[in-house]
């Protein structure tokens, strides 16, 4: 279950970048207000209505029914990061923060006890008894 999530997710963020990365063009064709065709990457077929207009030339003059209209989807070029990007003060927060987060996966029998090498105090006298505080 695991290895499948991981692979799908790795097959999503793919096309993420893929398509983030991508420049497209897209391109319609109206007619009479009316989207008579859209493309991508080509230009959009007419109508045929540039056709009739022209054997008709005695008749109109110009065609005003038919429009083209054409807009770019610009991808990202520049997808590497580094931490030259980055200001001081969010460069020493990562740091700080990695560093923080990676002690925390440090197993308890390896971590430094501080007080290992001072013997604990001699008792001298009960203090519970002395002061008369018990725990009920």
């Amino acid at each position: 279950m695991k290895t499948v999530f991981h692979h799908t997710v790795s097959v999503l963020l793919a096309i993420m970048v893929l398509l983030s990365t991508l420049s497209w063009t897209v391109d319609k064709h109206f007619c009479m207000g009316r989207v008579m065709d859209i493309s991508l990457f080509v230009a959009a077929e007419e109508c045929g209505m540039e056709a009739a207009m022209s054997l008709m030339k005695d008749k109109v003059a110009e065609n005003h029914c038919c429009d083209d209209e054409s807009f770019t989807f610009f991808g990202q070029d520049d997808l590497k990061f580094s931490l030259d990007d980055l200001e001081l003060e969010h460069q020493q927060f990562l740091v700080a923060f990695t560093c923080s987060y990676l002690d925390r996966f440090v197993p308890v029998d390896k971590l430094p006890v501080p007080n290992e090498k001072y013997p604990p105090p001699l008792l001298v006298k009960d203090i519970t008894v002395l002061d008369q505080v018990f725990l009920i």
